[in-house]
């Protein structure tokens, strides 16, 4: 799992927005997807490893894997979240 003081020290690589950790319903959901193999990241590459955690934006707009407790924060690895 994600060491939690680092939140304050990494932000979005694409907007620049505070980082959270995901809920975990949203991680089952986008694993469940993965399982399915319907997720796609913004490189529009098929997600295949399920997520241990994930890096939510402020906004909610985007969400950055975290697996083995590292976090994974490339612009092209971002999973784009349905808002709603």
């Amino acid at each position: 799992m994600l060491d939690e003081k680092l939140l304050p020290l990494i932000q979005c690589p694409i907007s620049g927005q505070s980082l959270q950790i995901s809920a975990a319903e949203v991680v089952t959901d986008l694993n469940e997807k993965i399982a399915h193999r319907q997720l796609r990241d913004a490189s529009d590459q098929l997600v295949e490893s399920a997520l241990d955690q994930g890096l939510t934006t402020a906004d909610g707009a985007r969400l950055y894997p975290v697996r083995g407790g590292i976090p994974t924060l490339i612009a092209d690895a971002a999973i784009e979240l349905e808002q709603g």
